[in-house]
This record gives structure tokens, sequence and C-alpha cells, in this order.
């Protein structure tokens, strides 16, 4: 199996993108990416924007690839709408680009669903069923496609249990190898740690908890510290660990706390973190000509 990040914080932009290569089955998971429209009350700096380009194109060149696109969500960084947007989705021909002659499998549009996300699935399922080779609803249900097993877990919630954010489907891909991408879990409900521990993944790709959400987030430091030590010792597997967690500046010293050391998708594919939505603020003094320090290299 090979696993490719894609796009993430660590990476510069809102995602949890993944290509991942399995028996020659190709499988384009969660294809999207997208801004905050607001942090620390301003709007993305320049970089920030530059950089969500180049992600698109990246994206786009893999879903040509992809012979499978799975959906664990309607949010806009894990799914690419039909429409154009200042940071959600370039235009409705790049959408199509994503979707068009693929096998989808998909979060159910009606079943363990809020409202904004149905109203999403029912645009989403609009334009796609006209151009994707077939969509299955994939909420507990798991598929053999030649050889390479993918297994979805039952509807889990959106963070912590009765978030108002709704719910979220994993997916697990097997081919002897183990992999469970665990979009949005955000480490904080039962559900989905007691799934990921029964299934064993030999990789683990997850999304840290909110913890840039300050008040908002209270003990979500210390309940995805203790979730995803449970994980480690109970699995032993290795994680990947992104999204949520690297809006906050002090994402090292989470990961410090933790029983194995996770990588993000930059150290993954070794590149060095560029988290570009945490230091919004001094990206955007920069642009006005200050000198800031940053603990990565800004590119011109």
């Amino acid at each position: 199996m090979r696993v490719i990040p894609l796009a993430s914080e660590s990476l510069g932009v809102r995602s949890l993108a993944t290509f991942v290569e399995a028996s020659g089955l190709k499988i384009l998971i969660d294809p999207g990416v997208a801004l905050g429209p607001k942090r620390y009350g301003l709007p993305p700096a320049k970089i920030e924007i530059e950089t969500l380009q180049g992600m698109r194109k990246k994206l786009q060149g893999y879903a040509r690839r992809a012979d499978v696109v799975t959906i664990s969500h309607y949010h806009y960084d894990h799914h690419t709408p039909f429409f154009e947007g200042l940071y959600e989705s370039a235009s409705e021909e790049y959408a199509r680009e994503i979707y068009v002659g693929k096998l989808l499998l998909i979060k159910h549009p009606r079943e363990n669903i809020n409202f904004s996300q149905r109203k999403r699935a029912w645009a989403f399922l609009k334009n796609a069923e006209p151009i994707a080779k077939k969509i299955e609803f994939a909420d507990g249900k798991t598929f053999d496609l030649g050889g390479v097993t993918l297994e979805f877990s039952p509807a889990v919630p959106h963070g912590s249990e009765g978030s108002k954010l709704g719910f979220v489907v994993m997916v697990l891909i097997d081919d002897n190898s183990r992999l469970i991408h665990a979009s949005d879990i955000q480490l904080l409900n039962r559900k989905a740690v007691e799934w990921i521990i029964e299934k064993s993944p030999d990789l683990l790709i997850t999304g840290g908890p909110p913890t840039y959400l300050g008040p908002r987030a209270s003990g979500a430091w210390e309940n995805g510290i203790k979730n995803l030590n449970e994980i480690i010792r109970e699995t032993n597997s290795e994680v990947i660990l992104d999204h949520h967690i690297v809006r906050d500046k002090r994402y090292p010293e989470f990961f410090g706390e933790l029983e194995k050391k996770p990588k993000t998708f930059a150290g993954f594919i070794k590149v060095e973190d560029r988290p570009l939505e945490a230091y919004r603020r001094e990206l955007h003094r920069i642009e006005r000509g200050e000198e800031v320090e940053l603990p990565f290299r800004v590119r011109r």
C-alpha cells in the first residue's frame, strides 16, 4: 500500500485529503481543500490563498488518476462542492473533474446528518449523479474491490458526543496492510475510538481536537491525549495526526504528550510544517512589511 498525504493544515490549508494506492486500486479520500474565512478576525493572508490554489491543482491531478473517491462528510474541506466560492471550490468545472467517472463511496446524505450538511449533500448529489460511474452510501458497509476491502464505520459524531456539527464516517482500507482514515472524529468520542481499536490498523490518519477554539473546546486537549494514547497502546499503529489540532500553535506540545510521536502530513512526506492559519496574524504583519519571526520559511 502506498499512502500519499495531499493537503492539510501542516501543508497550509484546511483539509485531510489523502491518496492511496492499494494493490493497483487508486483511492482519493476526502477531496476538499478550503481556508478559514476568518481567523483572529482576519481574512486569509495572500500566501494562504496562493497555497490554496496550488493545493487545488495538486488535488485535481491526483483525482484524474483515482478509481474511487470517498467522502466522510459534507464540510467543504472534505469534499469539493459544485459551485464557485472564494475559499471552498474553484468552479463547477473543477469539481466535475474530481468526480467524473468515479465510484463514489460517500456518507449517507439523509441519515445521521445535521441540517446544513443535508443541504450540502443534496446539492452535491444533484450534480454528481449524472457524471459519477456509481454512487454508494457507505455508512457501516464493506466493499470488496478486486482484492482490496474498503470498510466504513457507522456514522460517528463530528467531535464530541452530541456535536451540533453532525456525523462522519471513517474508512478502513485493507490489502493485507490496514489503513484507517478517521476524518474529523477529533479523538473526542468513544464510538470512534472503539471502532479504531477493534479494527487495529497498521497506520491511522486522523485529525486532532480543535483546541484552537479556546474555551469552546474545554477539555478537548486532555480527552484527545487520553483517547489517542489508548489507541496507540491497544493497536501499536503508526499515527499521522493533523487537521484541527495544527490550527493551534501549541500542537507540538500536544504531540509531546503522546506515548508514540505522530507525524503531520508534512512530516510524513518529509517537508517542513507550514501551519499558515495558526500564524495568520504574523503573515498579515509580514505583508505590511514588518519583520516577524516564524517557525517556518515563507516562500515569496
